[in-house]
C-alpha cells in the first residue's frame, strides 16, 4: 500500500472519530509517530483535541519541540502533570532514580507520572487517539486499530497501527514536519530522560526504553499488554480449578475419615 493510501485511510478513520466520538482527544508524546498525527490533526481536525503528559523528567529536546509545534501550528497543547504529593512521597521513600532498582518500582513511578495524569486527561472524553504501531514492540502486536479501553472507559483509536517506521519518516520528510532532535542522535523511541537511551544499528526500535528490562514487559501502563493480561486471567482460572479440585479431594478424604463404624 502506498503512503498516500495509508494517509487516506488515517483520514477516513479520523473523520469517523471526529463525527462519532466527540469529544475525542489525541495523547501527544511528541515522538515521530505522534508528530505525523500532530500534523494531520492540527491541519484537518479541529474537533479532535490534544494533550501531553509532562512527567517532570522529560529531555530538553522534547520541550523545544513543544515550542516549535506551538509556533508552527498556532496551537498550545495542554499539559498534564503528576500529582506533586505522590511524586514527593515516592522520591522520599525510594530515591529519585528508584526505577532502576526493580520493575515494581519502575512501574510505580510510571503510574504516578503517566497513568494517573492520563486518567485525568481522558476524563469526560469518548475516545482517545494514540500513535501506537504494531511493530514497535512485542507488547503491541495484538493491538487493534479501534478497541474499547476498559481501564479508562472509552474508545481507543490507533490510526498508525499498520504503518512501518519508514512510512512514518517518509511522511515527516514529505510534509516537512518538525520532530524531536534526539531522533538524529540515535534515539528511536523517546520517553523520560533517565529511562531513554540511543540505540545502535540492528537494535529493536524500543531497545532504548527501559533498556535494563526484559522486552516482554517494557510498558509503562498507558498501553497494557493484552497478551500478559490474558495470560494472567488464564493462570488465575487454572489456579482456581486446581484449588477447587484440591478442596474437593480434601473434603472426600475428610468424609472417609469420619465414616461411621460398620458402614
Amino acid at each position: 500500500m502506498s503512503l498516500d493510501q495509508k494517509i487516506a485511510d488515517v483520514r477516513t478513520l479520523l473523520d469517523r472519530v471526529q463525527a462519532d466520538y466527540a469529544p475525542a482527544v489525541f495523547a501527544n508524546s511528541f515522538g515521530a509517530e505522534d508528530m505525523v498525527l500532530t500534523d494531520i490533526i492540527a491541519r484537518h481536525y479541529p474537533g479532535i483535541g490534544m494533550f501531553t503528559l509532562d512527567t517532570g523528567r522529560l529531555p530538553e529536546e522534547t520541550y523545544s519541540l513543544m515550542k516549535e509545534v506551538a509556533e508552527r501550528y498556532g496551537i498550545r497543547v495542554p499539559v498534564y502533570f503528576p500529582e506533586s504529593a505522590a511524586v514527593e512521597a515516592f522520591v522520599a521513600q525510594n530515591g529519585p532514580n528508584a526505577f532502576y532498582d526493580s520493575v515494581e518500582l519502575r512501574k510505580t513511578c510510571c503510574h504516578i507520572r503517566k497513568v494517573e495524569p492520563l486518567k485525568r486527561a481522558l476524563r469526560g472524553k469518548r475516545a482517545w487517539v494514540t500513535g501506537l504501531r504494531r511493530d514497535q514492540a512485542p507488547t503491541r502486536k495484538d493491538l487493534t486499530e479501534t478497541e474499547f479501553d476498559t481501564g479508562n472507559g472509552l474508545q481507543k483509536i490507533s490510526p498508525l497501527l499498520d504503518w512501518s517506521l519508514s512510512d512514518v519518516w517518509a511522511y515527516l520528510k514529505q510534509f516537512d514536519v518538525p520532530y524531536n532532535a534526539l531522533h538524529d542522535k540515535g534515539y528511536a523511541s523517546i520517553g523520560c530522560a533517565p529511562c531513554t537511551r540511543a540505540i545502535t544499528p540492528g537494535e529493536d526500535v524500543r531497545a532504548g526504553r527501559w533498556w535494563w528490562e526484559n522486552p516482554e514487559i517494557k510498558e509503562c501502563g498507558l498501553h497494557p499488554d493484552k497478551r500478559r493480561k490474558a495470560a494472567v486471567v488464564t493462570r488465575l482460572a487454572v489456579d482456581s480449578a486446581v484449588s477447587g479440585q484440591a478442596l474437593s479431594e480434601k473434603k472426600e478424604s475428610s468424609q472417609a475419615l469420619i465414616k461411621p463404624r460398620g458402614s
